[in-house]
C-alpha cells in the first residue's frame, strides 16, 4: 500500500510525525495512523504547559475501530494544541500532515530528534509490518 510520507518530516514507529520550526517540534499521527485507526471521532490533547518526556503518552484518539494513545517522540514543554480537533476529529484522516497537527512543543533534549526516523526509514519500518 502506497502511504504518504513527507520526505521534510521524522518519524516514529509509534507512527507520530514531528516538524521541527526553531527551538519547536509540531507533532502529529502519520497517515498509516490514520489510515490503520480508519474514521478518527475523537481526540484528547494535553493541556498547554504540560511537561513531555519521550515516550510518554499525551493523548488519545478514538475512531470507529479502537482507541489509541498518543507518544511524544521528544521531550519538552507543550506550548500549543490544536483546539480546532475537538470539533473536526475527521481533519486527522483528511489532512494527518496539514491541519490536523496535534501538538506544538518546546524541545528540551535536542538529541532526541536524532532519534527519529527518515521518511525513508519510516517507509523501510512500514514495509515489515
Amino acid at each position: 500500500m502506497a502511504q504518504n510520507i513527507p520526505a521534510d518530516l521524522k518519524y516514529t514507529k509509534d507512527h507520530e510525525w514531528t516538524k521541527v520550526e526553531g527551538d519547536t517540534v509540531i507533532i502529529g499521527i502519520t497517515d498509516f495512523a490514520q489510515s490503520a485507526l480508519g474514521d478518527i471521532v475523537f481526540v484528547e490533547l494535553p493541556e498547554i504547559g504540560k511537561t513531555l518526556n519521550a515516550h510518554q503518552t499525551f493523548g488519545v484518539v478514538e475512531s470507529i475501530k479502537s482507541v489509541s494513545d498518543l507518544y511524544s517522540p521528544i521531550s519538552g514543554t507543550v506550548v500549543e494544541v490544536n483546539s480546532g480537533l475537538q470539533d473536526t476529529p475527521e481533519l486527522c484522516n483528511a489532512e494527518p500532515y496539514g491541519s490536523a497537527w496535534m501538538i506544538k512543543v518546546k524541545l528540551s533534549n535536542t538529541s532526541e530528534m536524532s532519534a527519529l526516523l527518515s521518511a525513508n526509514d519510516y517507509q523501510n519500518f512500514l514495509s515489515t509490518l
